[in-house]
């Protein structure tokens, strides 16, 4: 699991370069089947990811792979979920709040993360164990050992007043609003794209997270490690249990991180 982690790092910072490297362009913006944006952004950093973790010999869901059918998927026993540019529209926007997410996944769980920001240089991980998550600025000519011994780990906020929901500052959907209405107290509303909302969470930037809109597996997987190895539970909204993964149909039901 080590040499796993390490191979995960490494994949996710070296996307993130290549991300970096477009980012600084007048790029283009195509857009898919389901509307999405894609740039030459997501599909670089997918072609280095893939380039790292093809040798591995685990199998890899990414968004930006074509689908494995589920008739082999389901006698996996782990695999690779790769989102290798989340938030392409914090990307178009330039905003900064894109990340390179890398997840491991043995039985349906979760059990090794790595969020990567490339605007800010800023890394997510867990540790090999899953016991723990930690957060560290990087630069480009850092060694893992470097950046291990530089990695601050990172915990959730005691629920105090205001509690702070993650959610859009300029509109919330209707099960949304309900679940904050139903918060004892006061809230304050705090928004951050793409996978970030799980780091809010995790490092105790926030205190909750709900999230009742479709979203897919590669979205949520590493923010789900990140968050589960620092004491968050990432949850289904109806029946409290936490999300799995290499399901059949890869879209997300609706879920609360807390």
């Amino acid at each position: 699991m080590k040499t796993l982690l390490d191979t995960a790092i490494k994949a996710s910072i070296k996307a993130g370069d290549e991300i970096l490297k477009i980012y600084a362009t007048n790029f283009e913006v195509e857009t898919k089947g389901d509307d999405s944006p894609l740039t030459r952004a997501d599909q670089n950093a997918n072609t280095v990811i893939n380039a790292y973790l093809q040798p591995t010999s685990i199998p890899i869901i990414s968004e930006e792979n074509k689908q494995t059918e589920y008739e082999e998927r389901r006698h996996w026993t782990q695999c690779w979920i790769v989102d290798p540019l989340d938030g392409t529209k914090e990307f178009v926007k330039r905003n900064g709040e894109f990340t390179v997410n890398i997840a491991l996944i043995k039985d349906g769980k979760p059990v090794l993360g790595v969020i990567y920001v490339p605007v800010s240089n800023e890394l997510y991980f867990t540790n090999h164990q899953a016991t723990k998550s930690y957060k560290c600025i990087i630069d480009s000519n850092n060694t893992l050992e470097e950046i291990f011994s530089n990695a601050a780990p990172i915990f959730p906020a005691e629920k105090t007043r205001p509690i702070k929901v993650v959610g859009s500052r300029s509109h919330l959907n209707d099960d949304t609003k309900m679940f904050i209405e139903a918060l004892d107290g006061a809230t304050e509303i705090v928004s951050k794209g793409s996978s970030l909302k799980f780091c809010l969470v995790a490092e105790g930037k926030a205190h909750v997270y709900p999230r009742f809109a479709p979203t897919m597996e590669w979205d949520t997987a590493a923010g789900q490690a990140i968050c589960q190895a620092a004491g968050v539970q990432v949850v289904m909204a109806d029946t409290k249990t936490p999300l799995v993964y290499n399901k059949e149909n890869l879209l997300n039901p609706y879920f609360i991180v807390e």
